[in-house]
């Protein structure tokens, strides 16, 4: 299996819960904060949404041109959702056009002209495309807890249901 298939493999098996989280996002809640310097729950959550696409575009370009880091506000949890359909999309498309040799590739990231990441493309798109998005969907985990909304399984349990394959196993 190439570098490709097996992140493309686990991006699939993650998309999923990444979008039961995302469904959740109650759309009167989109602007609240748990803390002052904490982005609003709808940033999170379109961050989440936005990130992977956004990242197998951009290793797309070697060196890449970082300008900084944009957090919109969504106007509805619709919105955040058809962000996410985006990105699977553009996952989809385009990171099997990564053959093994250019994701061994010494990718770089660079500001203005100062080299700020060099690594191998493979490991920058494991690291930002999946670790990158567990971190920020376990955070998005807690804001749903505060507001109060049940919080779905991932790999196991949640305090609110069983992972996915024990329901599937109850409903029969």
């Amino acid at each position: 299996m190439s570098i490709s298939q097996s992140l493309l493999a686990e991006f699939e098996a993650q998309a999923a819960v990444t979008r039961r989280f995302l469904d959740r996002l109650p759309d009167d809640k989109l602007t609240w904060k748990p803390h002052e310097k904490s982005m609003s729950a709808g940033q999170l959550a379109y961050h989440l949404a936005f990130v992977p696409g956004g990242v197998v575009r951009f290793a797309q370009n070697n060196p890449a041109q970082t300008s900084g880091f944009n957090f919109p506000q969504p106007a509805s949890r619709q919105e955040v959702l058809d962000a996410f359909e985006e990105s699977i999309a553009a996952v989809r498309s385009l990171l099997p056009t990564f053959d093994d040799a250019a994701m061994n590739e010494t990718w770089r990231l660079v500001a203005g002209e100062e080299e700020v990441l060099a690594q191998p493309r493979g490991q920058f798109l494991r690291d930002i495309m999946l670790s990158h998005c567990y971190q920020h969907r376990g955070q998005f985990s807690v804001y749903l807890r505060l507001l109060n909304v049940a919080v779905p399984a991932s790999w196991g349990p949640s305090g609110d249901e069983p992972p996915v394959f024990m329901q599937k196993t109850q409903a029969a």
